[in-house]
Protein backbone atom coordinates (compact mmCIF):
# COMPACT_ATOMS: atom_id res chain seq x y z
CA UNK A 1 0.00 0.00 0.00
CA UNK A 2 0.92 3.69 -1.33
CA UNK A 3 0.17 6.59 0.51
CA UNK A 4 0.93 10.05 0.61
CA UNK A 5 1.07 12.09 4.10
CA UNK A 6 -0.99 11.59 6.74
CA UNK A 7 -4.58 11.81 5.18
CA UNK A 8 -5.35 9.96 2.05
CA UNK A 9 -3.98 6.70 1.03
CA UNK A 10 -3.63 4.13 -2.16
CA UNK A 11 -4.42 0.75 -2.16
CA UNK A 12 -6.32 -2.06 -4.39
CA UNK A 13 -8.28 -4.83 -4.05
CA UNK A 14 -9.22 -7.98 -6.26
CA UNK A 15 -12.74 -7.59 -7.72
CA UNK A 16 -14.07 -10.47 -9.66
CA UNK A 17 -10.47 -11.12 -11.29
CA UNK A 18 -10.23 -7.15 -11.40
CA UNK A 19 -7.65 -5.18 -9.64
CA UNK A 20 -9.23 -2.22 -8.42
CA UNK A 21 -6.99 0.78 -7.35
CA UNK A 22 -9.04 3.42 -4.94
CA UNK A 23 -8.30 5.94 -2.53
CA UNK A 24 -9.29 6.17 1.16
CA UNK A 25 -8.87 8.53 4.38
CA UNK A 26 -10.34 8.59 8.05
CA UNK A 27 -12.76 11.39 8.51
CA UNK A 28 -15.06 12.38 11.11
CA UNK A 29 -18.05 11.14 9.54
CA UNK A 30 -19.80 8.05 11.35
CA UNK A 31 -20.33 5.98 8.57
CA UNK A 32 -18.97 4.36 5.54
CA UNK A 33 -18.77 6.61 2.10
CA UNK A 34 -17.68 6.10 -1.39
CA UNK A 35 -17.28 7.92 -4.56
CA UNK A 36 -16.79 7.48 -8.57
CA UNK A 37 -15.77 10.31 -10.20
CA UNK A 38 -16.15 10.96 -13.48
CA UNK A 39 -12.90 9.03 -14.70
CA UNK A 40 -14.45 6.30 -12.47
CA UNK A 41 -11.54 6.46 -9.84
CA UNK A 42 -12.53 5.41 -6.75
CA UNK A 43 -12.76 7.41 -3.21
CA UNK A 44 -13.41 5.81 0.15
CA UNK A 45 -14.05 7.52 3.35
CA UNK A 46 -14.30 5.42 6.90
CA UNK A 47 -14.98 6.57 10.37
CA UNK A 48 -11.82 7.06 12.68
CA UNK A 49 -9.69 4.19 13.04
CA UNK A 50 -11.18 1.86 10.96
CA UNK A 51 -8.70 -0.91 9.89
CA UNK A 52 -7.24 -1.60 6.36
CA UNK A 53 -9.35 -5.01 6.35
CA UNK A 54 -12.57 -3.21 6.80
CA UNK A 55 -12.35 -0.50 4.31
CA UNK A 56 -11.08 -3.21 2.02
CA UNK A 57 -14.41 -5.49 2.74
CA UNK A 58 -16.46 -2.32 2.62
CA UNK A 59 -15.31 -1.52 -0.98
CA UNK A 60 -15.32 -5.77 -1.62
CA UNK A 61 -19.41 -5.39 -1.07
CA UNK A 62 -19.71 -2.45 -3.28
CA UNK A 63 -18.42 -4.08 -6.10
CA UNK A 64 -22.01 -4.94 -8.07
CA UNK A 65 -22.87 -1.15 -7.27
CA UNK A 66 -19.21 -0.26 -9.00
CA UNK A 67 -19.64 -1.90 -12.00
CA UNK A 68 -22.97 -0.57 -12.64
CA UNK A 69 -21.76 3.02 -12.20
CA UNK A 70 -18.47 2.51 -14.48
CA UNK A 71 -21.05 0.75 -17.07
CA UNK A 72 -23.26 4.42 -16.61
CA UNK A 73 -20.06 6.48 -17.26
CA UNK A 74 -18.80 4.23 -20.07
CA UNK A 75 -21.75 4.69 -21.95
CA UNK A 76 -22.14 8.62 -21.75
CA UNK A 77 -22.21 10.34 -24.86
CA UNK A 78 -19.06 12.35 -25.61
CA UNK A 79 -19.52 15.81 -23.93
CA UNK A 80 -19.23 18.40 -26.81
CA UNK A 81 -16.64 21.19 -26.34
CA UNK A 82 -18.23 24.62 -25.60
CA UNK A 83 -17.60 27.37 -28.63
CA UNK A 84 -17.55 30.78 -27.91
CA UNK A 85 -18.13 32.61 -31.13
CA UNK A 86 -21.44 33.81 -33.41
CA UNK A 87 -24.66 31.17 -32.98
CA UNK A 88 -22.97 29.30 -30.33
CA UNK A 89 -25.68 27.70 -28.38
CA UNK A 90 -25.55 28.00 -24.13
CA UNK A 91 -28.41 26.46 -22.02
CA UNK A 92 -30.24 28.98 -19.13
CA UNK A 93 -32.88 27.36 -17.20
CA UNK A 94 -33.68 24.46 -19.89
CA UNK A 95 -33.89 26.35 -22.38
CA UNK A 96 -31.10 27.31 -25.46
CA UNK A 97 -30.20 30.31 -26.29
CA UNK A 98 -27.43 31.47 -29.63
CA UNK A 99 -25.03 33.94 -28.62
CA UNK A 100 -25.32 36.97 -31.02
CA UNK A 101 -22.92 40.06 -30.73
CA UNK A 102 -24.02 43.67 -31.07
CA UNK A 103 -22.16 47.62 -30.79
CA UNK A 104 -22.45 48.93 -27.87
CA UNK A 105 -21.09 51.95 -25.06
CA UNK A 106 -20.10 49.23 -22.58
CA UNK A 107 -20.09 45.62 -21.83
CA UNK A 108 -23.52 43.77 -20.97
CA UNK A 109 -25.23 40.54 -21.03
CA UNK A 110 -28.81 40.01 -21.60
CA UNK A 111 -31.63 37.67 -22.86
CA UNK A 112 -33.70 38.59 -26.03
CA UNK A 113 -36.26 36.20 -27.21
CA UNK A 114 -33.85 33.14 -28.23
CA UNK A 115 -30.65 35.13 -28.42
CA UNK A 116 -27.73 35.53 -26.01
CA UNK A 117 -26.55 39.12 -26.64
CA UNK A 118 -23.36 40.26 -25.70
CA UNK A 119 -23.04 43.95 -26.35
CA UNK A 120 -19.61 45.73 -26.29
CA UNK A 121 -17.73 48.61 -27.71
CA UNK A 122 -14.95 46.51 -28.81
CA UNK A 123 -14.66 42.93 -30.69
CA UNK A 124 -13.76 40.82 -28.02
CA UNK A 125 -11.38 37.79 -28.38
CA UNK A 126 -12.43 34.41 -27.30
CA UNK A 127 -11.46 34.00 -23.65
CA UNK A 128 -12.94 37.57 -22.67
CA UNK A 129 -16.21 36.42 -24.33
CA UNK A 130 -16.03 33.00 -22.14
CA UNK A 131 -15.28 35.35 -18.83
CA UNK A 132 -18.05 37.41 -19.53
CA UNK A 133 -20.47 34.39 -20.19
CA UNK A 134 -19.40 32.69 -16.94
CA UNK A 135 -19.47 35.46 -14.87
CA UNK A 136 -22.92 36.23 -15.92
CA UNK A 137 -24.35 32.81 -15.18
CA UNK A 138 -22.78 33.07 -11.68
CA UNK A 139 -24.52 36.42 -11.42
CA UNK A 140 -27.79 34.70 -12.60
CA UNK A 141 -27.24 31.60 -10.72
CA UNK A 142 -26.41 33.72 -7.35
CA UNK A 143 -30.00 35.49 -7.75
CA UNK A 144 -32.23 32.94 -9.00
CA UNK A 145 -30.48 30.34 -6.05
CA UNK A 146 -31.45 32.96 -3.33
CA UNK A 147 -35.13 33.44 -4.55
CA UNK A 148 -35.75 30.01 -5.23
CA UNK A 149 -34.29 28.91 -1.55
CA UNK A 150 -36.55 31.38 0.27
CA UNK A 151 -39.01 30.23 -2.03
CA UNK A 152 -38.43 25.80 -1.13
CA UNK A 153 -37.68 26.99 2.70
CA UNK A 154 -41.73 28.53 2.37
CA UNK A 155 -43.16 25.69 1.01
CA UNK A 156 -41.14 23.22 3.94
CA UNK A 157 -42.31 25.31 6.82
CA UNK A 158 -44.04 22.99 8.74
CA UNK A 159 -40.61 20.89 9.17
CA UNK A 160 -39.45 23.53 11.15
CA UNK A 161 -35.60 23.07 9.76
CA UNK A 162 -33.58 26.77 9.38
CA UNK A 163 -32.77 28.34 6.26
CA UNK A 164 -28.80 27.41 6.33
CA UNK A 165 -26.46 29.48 4.31
CA UNK A 166 -26.17 28.78 0.13
CA UNK A 167 -22.79 28.56 -1.57
CA UNK A 168 -22.64 27.53 -5.57
CA UNK A 169 -20.02 26.42 -7.06
CA UNK A 170 -18.86 24.33 -9.78
CA UNK A 171 -18.93 20.65 -8.65
CA UNK A 172 -18.20 18.04 -10.99
CA UNK A 173 -20.04 14.97 -9.42
CA UNK A 174 -22.97 16.34 -7.12
CA UNK A 175 -25.77 18.88 -7.56
CA UNK A 176 -25.66 19.38 -3.99
CA UNK A 177 -24.53 19.05 -0.59
CA UNK A 178 -25.53 20.02 3.26
CA UNK A 179 -22.53 19.67 5.16
CA UNK A 180 -23.60 19.04 9.28
CA UNK A 181 -19.99 20.54 10.10
CA UNK A 182 -20.73 24.02 8.39
CA UNK A 183 -24.44 23.70 8.31
CA UNK A 184 -24.50 25.19 4.78
CA UNK A 185 -25.90 24.32 1.64
CA UNK A 186 -23.57 24.06 -1.47
CA UNK A 187 -25.18 24.32 -4.81
CA UNK A 188 -23.60 23.33 -8.42
CA UNK A 189 -23.17 26.00 -10.54
CA UNK A 190 -24.53 24.04 -13.34
CA UNK A 191 -28.37 23.86 -12.17
CA UNK A 192 -28.71 27.22 -13.65
CA UNK A 193 -28.64 25.43 -16.64
CA UNK A 194 -30.85 23.24 -15.69
CA UNK A 195 -35.12 24.12 -15.85
CA UNK A 196 -36.17 25.30 -12.19
CA UNK A 197 -37.89 22.25 -11.26
CA UNK A 198 -34.68 20.36 -11.14
CA UNK A 199 -32.88 23.89 -8.82
CA UNK A 200 -36.26 23.65 -6.88
CA UNK A 201 -35.42 19.53 -5.96
CA UNK A 202 -32.18 19.98 -5.30
CA UNK A 203 -32.58 22.57 -2.84
CA UNK A 204 -35.45 20.43 -1.11
CA UNK A 205 -33.36 17.79 -0.82
CA UNK A 206 -30.75 19.42 0.64
CA UNK A 207 -32.97 20.93 3.11
CA UNK A 208 -34.83 17.55 3.86
CA UNK A 209 -30.82 16.45 5.10
CA UNK A 210 -31.00 18.94 7.75
CA UNK A 211 -33.87 16.68 9.48
CA UNK A 212 -32.95 13.36 8.04
CA UNK A 213 -29.30 12.36 7.43
CA UNK A 214 -29.94 9.17 5.34
CA UNK A 215 -31.35 8.44 2.10
CA UNK A 216 -33.82 5.58 3.77
CA UNK A 217 -38.05 6.04 3.24
CA UNK A 218 -38.45 8.55 5.30
CA UNK A 219 -36.20 11.02 3.66
CA UNK A 220 -37.78 10.00 0.68
CA UNK A 221 -41.20 10.36 2.02
CA UNK A 222 -40.33 14.19 2.75
CA UNK A 223 -39.02 14.74 -0.19
CA UNK A 224 -41.98 13.08 -2.09
CA UNK A 225 -44.41 15.72 -0.11
CA UNK A 226 -42.87 18.62 -1.49
CA UNK A 227 -41.86 17.42 -4.82
CA UNK A 228 -44.01 14.48 -6.15
CA UNK A 229 -42.26 13.97 -9.51
CA UNK A 230 -38.88 14.00 -8.10
CA UNK A 231 -37.89 10.52 -9.37
CA UNK A 232 -38.91 12.10 -13.42
CA UNK A 233 -36.98 15.35 -12.45
CA UNK A 234 -33.99 13.02 -11.01
CA UNK A 235 -33.30 11.84 -14.88
CA UNK A 236 -33.44 14.96 -16.08
CA UNK A 237 -30.77 16.40 -13.92
CA UNK A 238 -28.48 13.71 -15.49
CA UNK A 239 -28.25 15.75 -18.82
CA UNK A 240 -26.87 18.88 -17.09
CA UNK A 241 -23.89 17.62 -16.03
Amino acid sequence: MKSRGDETRYDTVELAGVTLSYCWCHSRRKTFGITVRPDKSVSVRVPLRTPLKDVRAFVASRAEWLQKVWKKLDARPTQRVQEYGRCAVFIFQGKAYRLEFAKGPQRSLHLYGDLLILAAPEILPEETVRKLIDNWYRKQAAEIVSKRSIECHQLMRGEGIPLPPITIRAMKTRWGSYSYRTRRITINLSLIKAPQTCLDYVIIHELAHIKVRHHGPDFWRMVGCYMPDYLTIRKQLRQYI
